[in-house]
């Protein structure tokens, strides 16, 4: 065994059952997944820069999603894409620190945006004439700055006692990434203790904003015709919430065995498939991005055939000389 702090570096597994004649194909799934998330959220972001228009409460707290949705990949995934297509899993001790802490990070934001977004339409419909008032740009920006600080707590308070825990045979993370989980299977002795706090506080970061979501969301089920404007958030909440607890609650629970490959896509889909998804369903749900879009477009239409009109006239006058 040797202590944390001497650990020279992790390696990551990835899947474990995965043959080595599929690592580019697996390697190149992951890159333009990582480039479709980041170019999708990207687009939110830019849109939400240049049009002064859409620059509201309900915005601020959609920028904050993409922006974590960006944030999430871009910790997770490069290391990944680098163990399959160069072999590369190798991470040094303090950048594995460094990964697990921003991974729970991003997990811990986006539950908190979530709840932001959740109390946000509560307020919205149920305090019509309130809300412009007491949800203005300035309190969405603190209360969104406000998120980005908190969810740095739980990871912190979490990951101070790891540089001094034993570790114990090989430094191979069973995962795709580092995760309290992961580093923790690798500590010497009984781990069913650190299990259950590394549980306890998962259950507590992502479910207690979910208690506060739901309840919101049962305040608003009398108001029927307001059903459609939280039923797409209501999708996202539930893809990002329930594989969640079946990963954490397998080993608490025999009836739910799961084997390493099968957690791991289960983290991989409830980490990757909102970010995915996000960006197309708020542009094609959102009225108001759906206008710029469009006028966009339009706008590139009507330059394009400009151009294309006033080329031959160019190439005349050049073929006349």
């Amino acid at each position: 065994c040797e202590v944390g702090r001497t650990m020279s570096a992790f390696v990551i597994v990835g899947f474990p059952s995965l043959q080595p004649e599929y690592f580019d194909i697996v390697g190149w799934f992951f890159f333009f997944l990582y480039v479709t998330i980041v170019l999708g959220n990207l687009l939110l972001v830019v849109v939400f820069a240049l049009e002064h228009s859409i620059q509201k409460p309900m915005y601020i707290i959609m920028l904050s999603l993409a922006l974590s949705d960006i944030g999430f990949p871009t910790v997770a995934l490069p290391k990944l894409i680098a163990r399959y297509w160069w072999n590369d899993g190798r991470l040094s001790f303090q950048t594995c620190l460094f990964q697990r802490h921003m991974i729970h990070y991003f997990g811990s934001l986006n539950s908190l945006i979530l709840l932001t977004m959740a109390l946000d339409r509560y307020f919205a419909i149920c305090f019509p004439l309130r809300y412009p008032t007491v949800m203005t740009n300035q309190t969405m920006t603190g209360l969104t700055v406000l998120t980005w600080v908190v969810a740095h707590i739980f990871p912190s308070v979490s990951s101070y006692h790891i540089p001094t825990m034993l570790f114990c045979g090989l430094n191979k993370i069973m995962n795709v990434f580092c995760d309290t989980r992961s580093v923790v299977a690798l500590v010497c002795g009984d781990i069913s203790r650190k299990h259950m706090q590394s549980f306890a506080t998962a259950l507590f970061i992502l479910y207690a904003p979910l208690s506060l979501i739901v309840i919101s969301y049962i305040a608003l089920i009398g108001l029927v015709k307001t059903f459609s404007t939280f039923a797409t958030q209501g999708c996202i909440i539930s893809i990002y919430y329930i594989p969640r607890f079946f990963v954490y609650a397998a080993p608490f629970f025999p009836s739910l065995t799961m084997t390493p490959d099968k957690r791991i896509a289960a983290t991989l889909f409830y980490s990757l498939f909102p970010p995915l998804i996000n960006p197309f369903i708020y542009c094609l749900r959102t009225k108001e991005i759906k206008q710029i879009l469009r006028r966009w477009i339009q706008k590139r239409k009507s330059v394009f055939p400009k151009s294309i009109k006033a080329f031959p006239k160019s190439m005349v006058k050049i073929e006349e000389k």
